[in-house]
């Protein structure tokens, strides 16, 4: 029998804006049935979240998403998928704790979403990586636009990812642990 003071699970975040694919991905990602708190989107929330880029929009989280990956017998990632609005944020303080990062995901049709989850893990130094997820328009922009728009720094890991797809996520998440690792490692002497 393995002893369980080995096994180290990482709790990540997937954060972004309304309907910008974080429960996809975590559905993607997951290799149990995810848990899903989504619902059906009512009249309350007609001028409140902006659907013009999602027109077939019809549900949305209003708690947290949550998956599981097992890396292998000592590594076990949990995926917490954040709410996007507003209204939901309260719930990213509890969210985020414990967490060693964060995939912030980015729509380049409706990129001023994406700032307050930049600016939460910015200004409580959690490692994150931008994911542009590819809805129409995505690679009608270079890194170096994308970069331009997000102001951010030169460190902050960007790529393109369908987060439909299983093996984008997973590189995704590859770059959040190299870029979470670089910034904890010792600086040499």
């Amino acid at each position: 029998m393995r002893d369980r003071s080995e096994l180290y699970p990482l709790k990540i975040l997937v954060a972004g804006g309304f309907g910008v694919g974080k429960t996809t991905l975590v559905r993607a990602l997951s290799e149990i049935e995810p848990l899903l708190t989504e619902q059906q989107m009512t009249e309350t929330s007609v001028g409140v979240d902006d659907t013009r880029a999602v027109p077939d929009k019809r549900t949305t989280t209003v708690a947290m998403d949550f998956g599981r990956i097992t890396v292998d017998d000592s590594l076990i990632l949990y995926l917490f998928g954040t709410p996007g609005q507003s209204r939901f944020w309260f719930m990213w303080d509890e969210l985020s704790r414990g967490s060693v990062g964060a995939l912030v995901l980015v729509d380049l049709r409706r990129v001023d979403e994406c700032f307050p989850a930049i600016d939460y893990f910015e200004n409580r130094r959690i490692p994150y990586v931008i994911g542009v997820n590819t809805f129409p328009g995505a690679n009608d922009h270079d890194e170096e636009a994308v970069r331009d728009a997000l102001a951010l720094s030169p460190e902050t890991p960007v790529q393109w990812i369908d987060a439909r797809e299983a093996s984008s996520g997973i590189a995704l998440l590859v770059r959040l642990v190299e870029h979470a690792l670089s910034r904890t490692a010792p600086v040499p002497t």
